[in-house]
């Protein structure tokens, strides 16, 4: 049965990308932790696809394993699709927390006087690295709207100032089962399916 690496330390994303791959019961799902992998590789790409690649990439040739990894960002239609690519890193406070990133995304809109909603999606690519230096891609995409006030507390990052289109939901009032139904990082993870269905031992 072959082996794949979840390739994150964000605890979040683990355990959603856990559930995300749990419809595919022949593959054997491993972490870095599970494999004393202490990795943490400089995002420095310019779109979501080199982020991810460079994530599982450097998992996949360190535990010579295939290696998932999802880079995503949220792109907000007032601020020009910022923080995109920089959405984990959107805040000039050194060693900001989600909230603080959260707050400091509102306040940037409220500083363009423009009225809610604010419409805006997550998007996320996933890639799927072999050792032997193959790469394949897969992308998802979630619309929605920005909202000033947070609300539920499932998820984590903007999930609770992002309300998901036709449900009236932030994406922290979702779920744990609808977010994995909805979400962007859902939706790229479906779609790399078939690729993770034919990897091999």
């Amino acid at each position: 049965m072959p082996r794949l690496l979840i390739a994150t330390n964000n605890a979040g994303k683990v355990r959603e990308l856990r559930a995300l791959l749990a419809p595919l019961p022949a593959l054997t799902l491993c972490t870095p932790a599970e494999l004393n992998l202490a990795l943490d590789p400089p995002e420095t790409g310019n779109t979501y696809a080199e982020n991810a690649a460079i994530k599982a990439q450097a998992f996949a040739q360190a535990a010579g394993l295939p290696a998932l990894a999802d880079d995503s960002g949220l792109e907000v239609a007032a601020l020009g699709g910022a923080p995109g690519v920089h959405s984990a890193r959107y805040s000039p406070q050194p060693g900001a927390t989600d909230a603080d990133r959260r707050q400091y995304l509102l306040a940037q809109l409220a500083a363009l006087g423009q009225p809610q909603p604010w419409p805006g999606r997550f998007v996320s690519t996933v890639c799927l690295a072999l050792p032997d230096g193959q790469t394949y891609f897969a992308e998802g995409e979630c619309r929605g709207e920005i909202t000033a006030q947070e609300r539920g507390s499932g998820g984590f990052g903007y999930d609770p100032i992002f309300i998901v289109e036709d449900t009236g939901c932030t994406m922290a009032e979702l779920s744990f089962d609808d977010k994995n139904r909805l979400s962007h990082r859902a939706r790229a993870v479906q779609a790399m399916y078939e690729t993770l269905l034919a990897l091999k031992d």
